[in-house]
């Protein structure tokens, strides 16, 4: 979908309907495809400087999640079969029958599940700080994701948000405030977690992965703690592990050159001879 010519690995934005909804993604590079599914954060603009680099090696697209950055939300929920369907939609919409995934936290979740649903499609999986590898997530998140906090919390920053946003408007018109959340991303917790910790565990289905996978970490991560990785990599039957030493749960930003680098070296690892 990249125009010929000097400017090929330019990250582009574009607007497409997938599913019947509003979606922006972020595309740009030359060769095989890589697809980016983004954590629980603000959107894909996260990864524009990781896809700056892996685009000139890849063709990458990164859309962001509905409910996420600019993109239309499914019902302002989130539910991990409708985020699965999405992608399988949003792939079969850019016209990519078989590609790279990765995912990063929460979205490592739904590329995980995506794999094992559809592993004819994957070409190699990259699991980056990874949801649903075990229960420990950390307290913190646990105490936030019960339904009575996360809805008074929710309610109160919703309302905070409003009153600072017509403190503005009233100074200045032409000024327009963004949320700095929505509500999907509120609603994650309570959909994948209570206080026992996460409540989808995929680490008894991991034999059945059949692509090359490469687990990445952070060993400070404070979220989702490194043993997940170490317990995968045991499990899953052709699987590579890189820990960051010093590194937390967004180990792509805190080391952006060595991230991306690792990754260009494990798919280029498993190029060759790849039909």
């Amino acid at each position: 979908m990249c125009n010929k010519g000097e400017n090929i690995n330019r990250i582009q934005h574009n607007n497409i309907k997938v599913g019947g909804l509003n979606v922006h993604y972020l595309y740009g590079g030359q060769g095989e495809p890589l697809v980016i599914i983004h954590g629980g954060g603000s959107g894909i603009n996260e990864w524009q400087k990781n896809m700056e680099v892996l685009s000139e090696h890849y063709t990458v697209y990164a859309p962001d999640l509905p409910g996420f950055g600019n993109s239309q939300s499914i019902n302002e929920r989130f539910k991990l079969s409708e985020y699965v369907d999405f992608l399988d939609s949003f792939v079969d919409t850019i016209g990519l029958k078989r590609f790279y995934l990765l995912g990063h936290s929460i979205g490592g979740g739904i590329t995980l599940k995506f794999a094992l649903k559809s592993p004819q499609k994957i070409k190699s999986l990259i699991l980056v700080s990874s949801m649903f590898l075990g229960k420990e997530i950390a307290i913190w998140a646990r105490y936030l994701s019960t339904p009575t906090i996360s809805r008074l919390l929710g309610e109160a920053c919703i309302s905070i948000f409003r009153a600072v946003g017509w403190v503005i408007k009233s100074f200045c018109a032409s000024y327009k405030l963004s949320p700095p959340f929505s509500r999907v991303q509120m609603s994650i917790g309570t959909s994948i977690m209570t206080l026992k910790g996460q409540t989808t565990v995929l680490l008894d289905q991991l034999t059945e992965l059949v692509m090359p996978t490469l687990l990445v970490w952070g060993a400070r991560d404070g979220i989702v703690p490194a043993i997940h990785a170490y317990a995968a990599a045991d499990v899953i039957p052709d699987c590579r592990i890189y820990i960051f030493e010093g590194c937390g749960h967004n180990v792509q930003k805190q080391k952006l050159q060595e991230f991306s680098q690792l990754v260009i070296n494990f798919l280029g690892r498993n190029t060759e001879g790849d039909n």
